[in-house]
């Protein structure tokens, strides 16, 4: 891995080029107070922004620790090869037009090719990409406005968009930001790379992340990995889940974004927290840098107001986190507190009867957090300044910080509305148990996250991701045969046969028992072709159907009884991720109910059970209103088989689905699978797959 501390956090600075771009990074450096030396590079230019500028790179004074290069891409492969000759410590690279602009530039992958040839060892951050702001040393290649200031310690943003980065910091939230780093299209050092080296910074409290596409599956497993062993929590907000966003993504940082169910599976396996939202991204930072991870989503909420008490609680309901009913303690303290009047419940609607008075409100908040709840929010908004007088909410401010340190939990102070938290007040409660955040949703969202990596950062770490070779010519093997594959690893397929003759079904059906299923083989779909024929009860309705189904091979098997309910699993290959599997209500209801939850393999028991807890249909699987259970060990089974066969051919598999997984009290049987597989070049065709005879599609 390569040393970006020079980079980082430099000691001296060059920029190479003039116009507004150069002049600006000087003015961002001065401005933000850097102590080095700054060397401006032009090439006719006497002075750039009152420096004394050097006409080329080798008349340097000395080799710089970070360089901002703002000439156009040609020029910048020059560069880069001048300054790895001479021993700097890195460069950011403006210029655009590389491999991120394939589409629009035909040579933008040979230039980018030539771009890594000219740095060789010396790391650079882009191309295509604003640079970073160090707000701890007072280092800023960076050639436009920011609205940081300097701090002793904060947040990492790490962002592949340099205008949401200076987005982010020109917010008002009180959110301490320690660098702000931009990407570009990761030419050299990727994403996870520069996190892990910010994450490293002991200054460094949480990581924010906004991606747009993950490009080294390990190398993100690694930044994890760091983040927990550190205890610090990474924050990401990942876009690409709409067609328009995957299409923006494509052309603009030359990153796939991948399926977004793999993308959400891919951070909840990882321990990443996700948002949704910028708000969103900032409040849980916020939160994270103050407190840092929850050691659980209980919290207790207490607002002078029943409309707000039902508002958050409603609120609530979208996000994970739980009120818990009062314990005796709970309610033995507030009611010592609040007296008889008060109707006592979490959320806590406490009145103003107390209302001003510090010391009984610093009892009730110290009695609703001796429960168990990781925090307590106390919803207040301040009055404008410009119009009213805030004094008299001051008291809300002294009882969170008493009972904040009587009790040893956080207390935040939320504001319902972004604006009714002024900035200076965040600002005065940095540093200590009371943190201020905006807004309902976000901050339970931010909540939510925060107790999720703390759940997260136990010591579990989960086993790599499974990746395999894409294959390309993909084929779609039998249902018949897919069956006999999934039954090799322990998938429990009904007991039936494949023939070729009408007459073979008949004496196959009295064999078996009925009823039976019947299906001819190597149709598109066969339920529009009635090549499906269920329940068939005797001989003659077997020779009825065979009289109005399409002719060919047929698939005669046992009907399965007695089920509880219908499943899907599924497994996709996919190109950012690595194989999604995915867990959903099945049969006619997969698309009725979009009942569904996606993990990346490998899977583990745990994992499984978890995410059948997640459906909707787990109150069916688990018996609902006296109906009898589905046997959930069995379903267990069939999705760690069906992982087994997966990662017994992860070059070649494409798709696996099994639908419907037929669970009954007893089992758990696949009624219909699909498999598409390839092979990885033409020289496969002697592989056990190619061998097979292959009838066409099944569905």
């Amino acid at each position: 891995m390569r040393d970006l501390n020079r980079l980082l956090n430099p000691k001296s600075i060059a920029v190479i080029g003039g116009g507004v771009w150069g002049r600006s990074v000087i003015a961002q450096c001065q401005k933000i107070g850097f102590k080095g030396p700054i060397f401006p590079v032009h090439p006719s230019a006497q002075t750039l922004a009152g420096l004394s500028a050097f006409q080329d790179i080798s008349d340097l004074p000395m080799a710089p620790d970070a360089v901002f290069i703002g000439v156009n891409r040609h020029a910048t492969i020059d560069c880069l090869g001048k300054l790895s000759a001479m021993g700097a410590g890195g460069a950011v690279c403006f210029a655009s037009g590389f491999l991120e602009a394939q589409n629009e530039t035909e040579d933008g992958e040979a230039l980018q090719e030539a771009l890594l040839q000219a740095a060789g060892e010396m790391p650079f951050i882009g191309p295509n990409c604003y640079g970073f702001v160090n707000y701890l040393e007072g280092a800023a290649l960076w050639p436009d406005q920011h609205g940081g200031v300097r701090v002793n310690s904060g947040v990492a943003i790490l962002t592949q968009s340099s205008n949401i980065a200076i987005n982010i910091t020109m917010q008002q939230r009180g959110l301490p930001i320690a660098y702000a780093v931009t990407v570009g299209n990761q030419a050299q050092i990727g994403m996870s790379e520069i996190g892990l080296a910010l994450l490293r910074d002991a200054r460094v409290t949480a990581l924010g992340l906004h991606i747009e596409g993950v490009g080294d599956l390990r190398a993100f497993e690694a930044l994890a990995a760091e983040a927990r062993r550190l205890g610090k929590g990474i924050i990401a907000l990942k876009v690409g889940r709409s067609l328009q966003a995957q299409a923006a993504t494509l052309s603009h940082t030359a990153s796939l974004a991948g399926n977004a169910a793999a993308g959400d599976a891919l951070l909840a396996r990882l321990g990443i927290g996700q948002v949704r939202s910028l708000p969103e991204l900032v409040e849980t930072l916020v939160l994270l840098n103050q407190i840092g991870p929850l050691t659980s989503h209980h919290i207790a909420s207490l607002s002078c107001s029943g409309g707000e008490a039902s508002l958050i609680a409603d609120t609530a309901l979208d996000y994970d986190v739980v009120f818990p009913p009062l314990d005796g303690q709970q309610l033995s303290g507030l009611r010592a507190a609040l007296g008889p009047m008060v109707s006592l419940a979490n959320p806590l609607d406490y009145h103003t009867y107390i209302w001003g008075d510090e010391a009984r409100m610093t009892a009730a908040f110290a009695a609703i957090l001796s429960g168990d709840v990781a925090l307590a929010c106390v919803i207040v908004d301040f009055p404008r300044s410009d119009l009213c007088d805030p004094s008299a909410w001051y008291c809300v401010i002294a009882a969170a910080r008493a009972a904040a340190k009587t009790s040893g939990k956080p207390v935040v102070l939320l504001g319902s509305f972004p604006e009714n938290i002024p900035e200076a007040l965040a600002l005065d409660l940095s540093g200590g148990a009371v943190v201020a955040l905006r807004g309902l949703p976000e901050a339970l969202c931010a909540i939510a996250v925060a107790a999720f990596i703390g759940r997260r950062h136990l010591p579990h770490l989960p086993p790599p991701l499974v990746l395999g070779a894409p294959p390309r010519r993909i084929q779609l093997i039998s249902e018949a045969q897919a069956k006999q594959d999934l039954a090799k690893f322990g998938v429990l397929i009904p007991t039936g046969a494949l023939v070729d003759s009408a007459a073979t079904v008949e004496r196959e059906a009295a064999g078996l028992g009925f009823p039976v299923v019947l299906k001819t083989m190597g149709l598109a779909h066969k339920s529009e072709a009635n090549a499906v024929h269920l329940n068939l009860g005797n001989l003659k309705e077997v020779q009825r159907a065979l009289s109005e189904m399409p002719q060919g091979s047929f698939l005669i098997e046992n009907m399965v009884q007695g089920a509880v309910v219908e499943l899907l699993l599924g497994v996709v290959r996919d190109p950012a991720h690595g194989f999604l599997l995915t867990l959903a209500a099945g049969g006619v209801l997969t698309e009725l109910l979009e009942d569904s939850a996606s993990l990346l393999l490998p899977v583990t028991a745990q994992d499984v059970e978890h995410a059948l807890d997640s459906l909707k249909v787990n109150k069916i699987l688990r018996g609902f209103r006296g109906r009898p259970s589905g046997n959930r060990a069995a379903v267990i089974a069939a999705v760690l088989a069906l992982q087994d066969y997966v990662l017994a051919h992860k070059d070649q598999i494409e798709e696996v689905e099994i639908n419907p997984l037929i669970v009954t009290p007893n089992a758990a049987i696949a009624a219909d699978a699909l498999i598409r597989i390839g092979q990885l070049d033409d020289r496969d065709s002697d592989s056990n797959f190619a061998a097979r005879s292959c009838v066409g599609g099944d569905y």
